[in-house]
């Protein structure tokens, strides 16, 4: 193998972030991996690309809400800046470009069509951020993510084994993906970072919460504490819970909880806020309880609508680093939650209070609703802020420990002539196992994408569509 030396070390960093979801579908992967597009990018040090899904129109009309549909990628591009330079307040200078994707109803997550690494020139091809980088490379069939970066470094959003074990023969199912996930992982990452320890182990990794919080929340939560500062009464509702609607997202914990402990909790009021595929199951079971239990649409969690609420509670245990729960805390508000590993970073915040078993849920519920929230310190406002995530991002990252050599453009042009010369090296033998099997179940845009993206169509010979000014 041909090595030279970096061309980029005399030139500012090139950060491409690819990640799985796009506004205006709003969800985590989405939402998080603009924001830290936008804030590696606010210092001007360094170049930073966001790598987004542009989906076919039917795909759009699915899963967008509200009927919002985009003719062209340039439409999307507007909207998602609109939306970041609306809550961050400062312009977005990174740029945005797009790779080719389909929605799997049935995974209910959007798959990478072809190579997406084609999204990125060669000769900008120096750190790759893969957010979800096993959703990423379950089935990449293409350019190997490390031979193309010099530095790949994958963030890990979801606990997709406690999804998984909740399905039909699901300790089956996350048994095989425990191993999925930490092969392709192994193979095309060079460093791993998971936001907390509800995430299975993977090779080379750290734990970080490298997420903050919309700005727009800690705003609301400077002036619930001016007006704790001049003896207002800052909240004047009680709690509520916020989440999709669907059983796993915290509502099969969160009913249960209430219906085991209604004689201890009589009296209390709680509104669910939430849609999704659970709706009717869940407000049918909440109407059983002899609680008030108010369950309602779901509404933007920074609404005006949820200010006032004073607890929030989220016994969920499936989520990795629940963002409403930073939200809520960042707004001042007490946040109930279960002592588990997925909320080890909210602990640090006098607001935070967790239970263990249902009469310490009790206990702490009837607690935190005779008392008033603890108001925020600027300390704590910082360590929500996605100033501060991005601080902890690149002190874990270790971006100055990368490689100063990459390989050579003619080495990356394919990935059999970076590979089949190394089968002695057990990565190279394994990722050619995985590129030969992707082989077989990987698909490829129609030429609708394609042209829309202004790509090549997809040929016999690289059986991925490629950038045009690639051919």
């Amino acid at each position: 193998m041909v090595y030279e030396v970096n061309e980029y070390m005399d030139k500012k960093e090139h950060i491409a972030i690819f990640t799985t979801a796009s506004l205006p579908w709003m969800t985590g992967t989405a939402v998080n991996p603009l924001f830290r597009a936008a804030y590696l990018a606010k210092d001007g040090h360094r170049k930073v690309t966001l790598v987004i899904p542009w989906l076919s129109k039917s795909d759009q009309e699915y899963l967008y809400p509200d009927k919002i549909t985009f003719n062209l990628p340039k439409e999307q591009e507007k909207y998602v800046r609109e939306w970041i330079e609306q809550r961050t307040e400062f312009l977005s200078s990174f740029n945005i470009c797009f790779y080719p994707g389909k929605f799997s109803r049935s995974k209910r997550s959007i798959l990478a069509l072809g190579d997406i690494t084609e999204s990125i020139p060669d000769e900008e091809s120096d750190i790759a951020v893969l957010e979800e980088p096993e959703h990423l490379t379950w089935y990449h069939h293409g350019k190997r993510w490390k031979i193309k970066f010099r530095l790949v470094i994958g963030i890990v959003h979801t606990n997709y084994l406690e999804y998984v074990k909740r399905e039909k023969n699901g300790r089956a199912y996350a048994f095989l993906l425990k191993y999925m996930n930490n092969w392709v992982v192994d193979i095309y990452c060079h460093k791993v970072i998971r936001l907390s320890g509800a995430t299975q182990e993977l090779p080379r990794s750290v734990i970080c919460n490298v997420h903050g919080v919309n700005p727009k929340f800690l705003e609301i939560g400077m002036k619930k504490r001016e007006e704790q500062k001049l003896g207002k009464q800052a909240f004047t509702k009680g709690a509520y819970f916020i989440g999709k609607m669907v059983w796993s997202k915290g509502y099969t914990e969160l009913l249960k909880l209430l219906r085991d402990h209604q004689t201890e909790l009589d009296g209390l009021e709680v509104d669910l806020f939430g849609t999704g595929e659970d709706s009717a199951e869940v407000q049918e079971a909440a109407e059983k309880l002899n609680l008030t239990i108010r369950v309602n649409p779901g509404r933007d969690h920074a609404d005006p609508l949820f200010h006032d609420y004073k607890v929030f509670l989220n016994p969920s245990t499936t989520d990795v680093v629940c963002t409403t729960t930073a939200e809520a805390l960042a707004m001042g508000k007490i946040v109930i939650c279960a002592d588990h590993v997925s909320n080890e970073f909210f602990k640090q915040f006098a607001n935070c209070r967790t239970f263990k078993d249902g009469e310490s849920f009790v206990n702490v519920t009837r607690q935190s609703l005779t008392e008033q929230p603890a108001p925020l310190t600027n300390s704590q406002m910082h360590e929500l802020s996605w100033d501060a995530a991005t601080s902890r991002f690149l002190k874990a990252a270790e971006l100055n420990k990368a490689p100063e050599k990459k390989l050579t453009k003619s080495h990356s042009k394919s990935f059999l002539s970076s590979s089949l010369g190394f089968q002695r090296n057990l990565e190279d033998a394994s990722a050619f196992m995985h590129f030969f099997g992707t082989g077989f179940v990987s698909s490829v845009p129609n030429e609708q994408q394609c042209e829309e993206l202004g790509l090549n169509a997809p040929s016999k010979k690289h059986g991925y569509p490629r950038p045009k000014h690639a051919s």
